[in-house]
């Protein structure tokens, strides 16, 4: 993203800005509004929630004026009042998508069903998309990218979030020839594979987090959907199911991940992990075989070799989420997207024992959490992708806890989209 700032200072400059809207106004969304109001060449011109206050809120925080925002119900409605200057709050993303001076659409619901849905129809009406909201993208990226090639507009996952810092990271690396060897990232937060949206109620929203957003991280869903999307963007999988999760500081990452035989804890390289301690933030494992970037390596304090770590002791989620929003438009480039297909799968996991005829519910719920696997290995197993999973879903079988749970075993919601559309990409991208 060098010259990003000079690009949208330019912009400023000559009276334009990059009109932008955005779906979700929880506390990434409004974070991501305020950020953008700070920004030269960027505007936050459409704010959309299914509760329209809190959009409202967003550009009151912000420090715009009563006056300078409009409330509408249609496209009509928002076209007209966007030709005048004003910003615009909805609780209709259907809007967000195709309002006449959009020229990128940013998903912050992190909910698969609404990004499916977003997603699609904002590519249709040629709009770019950042996706801040990988719990779509990692089960219908590659379809979503296919799609967007085809309108001629950019797909993306975004900057700040843990995939699009680390894949940063990752381009750095590989642009200077070093051997990549691990891809990981830090967890803040104690795994506790039980927790649900009741037991964490209080933590959570003392913490300003709804309890299902909580859930979905303490469960550990939200890392394996992360390295979900590192894999499919990198070509790196997971080296065991799940990934190791072992407790480290980060000087201790380039001696932890080695092979077994040379004292470590992996498999092999070419892998995706997480780890304990190490938070937030993102890293890699880098290698060289040639002794006089080994010896510059040594003589900046890197370790003795022969892995060094990167390590990015930030991520800002949503408030770098305009960069790549910035991105798309002036240079038609992505962040991060499934350059690899399906990759890696996050897949859902039975949180306790489960009797046929229970409806499930997904992702921050009671029923299911999600863990990481290789694609090749989830198909072989029939797994279901956790993102498929709604609160129409039905068991035919009981489930134990702890069980993965397989297409034989549910009947999936055939009104949803996302489902729809995983089925089109598993014929024609699989």
């Amino acid at each position: 993203m060098w010259g990003l700032n000079e690009k949208l200072a330019a912009l400023e400059r000559s009276g334009q800005k990059i009109q932008a809207s955005i779906v979700g106004a929880g506390q990434m969304g409004r974070g991501m509004v305020s950020q953008m109001m700070l920004m030269k060449g960027m505007s936050p011109a459409i704010v959309v929630d299914i509760n329209p206050e809190l959009a409202k809120t967003a550009y009151l925080h912000a420090g715009l004026k009563e006056d300078d925002i409009r409330f509408v119900k249609t496209v009509a409605e928002a076209n007209t009042w966007m030709e005048q200057g004003k910003y615009i709050y909805t609780d209709n993303a259907d809007i967000a998508a195709k309002a006449n001076l959009i020229q990128v659409a940013i998903d912050a619901t992190g909910v698969p069903e609404v990004g499916a849905k977003f997603a699609v129809d904002s590519i249709n009406h040629k709009k770019h998309i950042v996706m801040l909201n990988v719990e779509t993208d990692v089960v219908i990226g590659p379809y979503l990218k296919q799609l967007a090639d085809n309108a001629g507009v950019v797909y993306t996952g975004s900057a700040g979030d843990e995939p699009g810092a680390v894949k940063e990271l990752y381009d750095f690396a590989d642009a200077l020839g070093f051997e990549v060897r691990v891809i990981g990232k830090g967890k803040n937060n104690a795994l506790d594979l039980d927790c649900n949206p009741d037991s964490l109620y209080e933590y959570a929203t003392a913490r300003g987090v709804s309890p299902k957003m909580q859930t979905a991280f303490s469960d550990g869903t939200k890392t394996m959907v992360e390295m979900t999307a590192m894999a499919n963007a990198t070509g790196f999988i997971p080296d065991v199911r799940g990934g190791h999760g072992a407790v480290a500081t980060v000087k201790e990452l380039p001696e932890l991940f080695r092979l077994k035989e040379e004292g470590g804890i992996l498999n092999q390289y070419g892998v995706i992990d997480y780890i304990n301690g190490v938070a937030p933030g993102v890293f890699l494992i880098v290698s060289t075989s040639l002794p006089d970037v080994v010896h510059e390596m040594q003589y900046l304090s890197m370790g003795p070799g022969p892995n060094y770590v990167l390590y990015r002791p930030y991520h800002l989620t949503s408030l770098e989420t305009p960069l790549s929003a910035a991105l798309a438009v002036i240079d038609h480039q992505p962040t991060i997207v499934p350059s690899f297909g399906l990759v890696a799968e996050t897949i859902a996991v039975a949180k306790k024992d489960l009797k046929a005829g229970d409806m499930l519910d997904g992702i921050g719920g009671f029923t299911v959490y999600g863990t990481f696997e290789k694609a090749d290995v989830a198909k072989q197993l029939g797994a279901v992708p956790l993102g498929l999973i709604n609160k129409n879903t039905k068991l035919l079988k009981d489930v134990k806890k702890g069980e993965l749970v397989t297409y034989d075993m549910i009947e999936l919601d055939q009104n949803s989209l996302i489902v729809q559309l995983r089925k089109l990409q598993d014929r024609f991208f699989l």
